[in-house]
């Protein structure tokens, strides 16, 4: 039986207020991030994954169709992950870097997210985490427009690929995996790990019908995001026959 984690996402949506924060103001989340991993590893928690991706406060610095500072928190590569850089950190003075990790979303468009370069960016920034030695690093596949698969963009998982050759620390790749693409990505070395969300709420024993071949069940993408039990609790488990 896989063991379970828990993981503390620290995140912070407050759309796109980043223009209007001061120095003294972004220094403050940083110590209020650092805060909050103190009380997450007290409550018991395994580790501490920091969403930076899906339009949360660190995409909007990370990306410059967002990004409209001209101060030391915008404009190049540098300054506009400096956020989530200075975050990173002080959440490794808590916990180690072995229990934090970092999820990013190259070619993100949540939100009508955006940057003029992601390649170079993301690049950037995998190449800043990788002295940190991460727990690992999470990718989102940009086959992933905002929260559906989109069937017009490139479907091939070229996000860990990029990254892969800036960071040589565990990656995730997550993002319209089958379990067939899960293993191409895993046999190419491109990724360590492959994270699945759909078929897994679908499918709460999702690694052990992978394991006998077993069908999957259909999921009900309405029901994603709130609602009552159905969508949620009631996916039955595999029935042997």
């Amino acid at each position: 039986m896989e063991q379970a984690h828990r993981h503390l996402f620290l995140h912070a949506r407050d759309a796109f207020a980043h223009r209007r924060r001061g120095h003294a103001e972004i220094e403050a989340l940083v110590e209020a991030f650092r805060l909050a991993a103190i009380r997450g590893k007290e409550a018991g928690f395994d580790g501490v994954e920091i969403h930076a991706a899906n339009g949360y406060l660190f995409d909007q610095f990370l990306q410059d169709g967002s990004n409209k500072r001209t101060d030391i928190y915008g404009g190049s590569f540098e300054n506009r992950a400096r956020f989530l850089l200075d975050t990173t950190r002080a959440i490794i003075s808590v916990w180690g870097s072995d229990k934090v990790a970092v999820r990013m979303g190259p070619s993100g468009s949540w939100g009508d997210m955006s940057d003029s370069d992601p390649e170079g960016l993301f690049t950037y920034v995998a190449q800043q985490l990788a002295p940190l030695k991460l727990a690992y690093l999470h990718l989102i596949e940009p086959r992933i427009a905002g929260n559906i698969e989109d069937e017009s963009r490139d479907q091939a998982p070229v996000a860990a690929q990029l990254i892969r050759k800036h960071y040589k620390g565990a990656i995730i790749a997550a993002g319209g995996f089958s379990q067939a693409s899960a293993e191409a990505i895993l046999q190419a070395g491109d990724a360590d790990m492959v994270a699945f969300g759909r078929h897994f709420i679908a499918n709460p024993d999702l690694p052990e019908r992978f394991r006998n071949g077993w069908a999957l069940n259909d999921y009900d993408r309405p029901s994603f995001f709130g609602g009552s039990e159905i969508g949620y609790t009631d996916y039955p488990f595999h029935q042997a026959a």
